[in-house]
């Protein structure tokens, strides 16, 4: 098989690299707009207006985007202020400082400023002729599914149905992983683990894609052994560290491979409801690992052989023992085994689940995706 890609932006990870923001951002021009998490440290906030300010920049933040630690699906509506106020200022960059939603805001607004094209055209699939604002992403709860890929995917604000939006890699000016600011880390064993669910849940999932190959089988069978220590101890010394290098390997790997319908239904349920995205990953997890133990049976026996099952005769009775590991890591962690207990009725997310297994993506997946399996994973999880 023949590969090619191109790795556009450039990245930094480690403790305190959110130092280098400055010289990132000065090469792009003098004014920066930020794009900051509600629920972000006020101290992390104006520590890295410092970093600009000191670079020479001027700098605007806008600090209102809410449900920044994965409660809930991004409000677009945040998107056209931080337009608004991007152009008014006639910034050269946006920064995007926070979790998955601010990084969604972020991403559109970079797109959407110098276009003067709406978040509902956005959504319609009108075309922003490849005009865009250098995009720095600096995220606080490690990279995800959709960090590296050429589209990202949110709810539309008609309906809260996913959809998939071009964003051209080249968008990317920098991604700064700063494992310190990874606040979940911070001694909280339960959010820790719910995050490294969903890190070795999306990996597995493109792992085990009908498009890997064997650059992403490389990166990606990396961060399977960091995750899997992680999840096994969550509360293991230089955790941050780990996480922040598991997260790149796997984003990049997915990248290069293709994210799984797992990852889709997650950001589905979540647009939909108060559950937080990585308890989403959580709950279908071992739902569809099942369906990889029959699809992938070689690769889920890798990932078995990670979370410490034992090796049987077959591979298939290898493969078959993540599952049973898998559920008992999650019971460990306490992490939920069902919907149920969240009281949402499960007529409310056929039709999510529906627009999640028409995404583009989805034809990646190692089995065929039917709307009859999506609702059967559907009916074991609620």
């Amino acid at each position: 098989m023949d590969i090619s890609f191109k790795f556009d932006p450039e990245v930094h990870i480690g403790a305190d690299t959110l130092s280098i923001a400055g010289t990132v951002a000065a090469r792009h021009g003098s004014r920066i707009m930020v794009v900051a998490d509600s629920e972000l440290d006020t101290q992390t906030v104006n520590r890295l207006k410092e970093i600009l300010e000191d670079s020479g920049l001027d700098v605007l933040v806008f600090d209102g985007i809410e449900n920044g630690s994965s409660d809930g699906a991004a409000n677009p509506a945040f998107a056209e202020n931080v337009v608004d106020l991007t152009r008014a200022a006639h910034c050269d960059a946006i920064i995007s400082i926070g979790g998955n939603n601010t990084q969604v805001i972020g991403k559109m607004a970079a797109v959407m400023t110098p276009t003067k094209i709406t978040s509902v055209e956005l959504f319609d699939g009108r075309s922003f002729q490849n005009k865009f604002l250098p995009f720095i992403s600096i995220p606080t709860e490690g990279t995800n599914a959709f960090s590296f890929t050429e589209y990202f995917v949110a709810a539309d604000p008609r309906n809260k149905l996913i959809k998939s939006i071009q964003f051209p890699g080249n968008v990317y000016s920098a991604v700064i992983i700063d494992s310190s600011l990874f606040e979940f880390a911070a001694g909280n064993t339960a959010s820790a683990g719910a995050f490294i669910t969903e890190g070795l849940f999306s990996t597995i999932e493109a792992y085990c894609s009908s498009k890997a190959n064997f650059l992403s089988d490389s990166l990606l069978e990396r961060a399977l052994a960091l995750f899997a220590k992680m999840l096994r101890s969550a509360a293991q010394p230089g955790f941050a560290d780990n996480f922040a290098q598991a997260g790149f390997l796997a984003s990049f790997g997915t990248a290069l491979s293709s994210p799984g319908i797992g990852a889709a239904l997650a950001v589905a349920i979540n647009a939909r409801t108060p559950v937080a995205r990585p308890l989403c990953s959580a709950v279908l997890f071992p739902v569809i690992a099942q369906r990889l133990v029959n699809a992938r049976p070689e690769k889920m026996a890798r990932l078995a052989a990670h979370l410490g099952a034992p090796k049987a005769a077959a591979v298939a009775d290898t493969a078959q023992s993540s599952v049973d590991a898998l559920r008992r890591c999650l019971e460990t962690l306490k992490l939920p085994a069902t919907l149920k207990e969240f009281n949402i009725p499960l007529d409310r997310m056929t039709a999510a689940a529906e627009a999640a297994r028409s995404l583009d993506f989805i034809s990646n997946s190692p089995w065929p995706v039917s709307e009859e399996d999506v609702f059967n994973v559907l009916k074991e999880v609620f």
